[in-house]
């Protein structure tokens, strides 16, 4: 899957509270934990949103906003 043009994959601060669900499904290795919180290596993700439903907090989208 490809990156979706003009979006940002994001993690909410204030909902992730660190459970690691979202890591081990990444395909290119673009999360890691640091402190309790998942964090996004934004340019590494490639939107593939596997990570997505497995987050029990809903912490993870993709939203609009990245210039292409």
């Amino acid at each position: 899957m490809s990156r979706i043009p003009n979006h940002l994959f994001i993690v909410d601060d204030d909902l992730c509270y660190g459970c690691g669900a979202c890591i081990a499904l990444c395909p290119v290795d673009a999360l890691t934990l640091e402190a309790l919180l998942a964090i996004v290596d934004e340019p590494t993700c490639t939107h593939c949103e596997h990570c997505i439903p497995a987050c029990p907090v809903f912490a993870l989208e993709i939203i609009p906003g990245a210039p292409s």
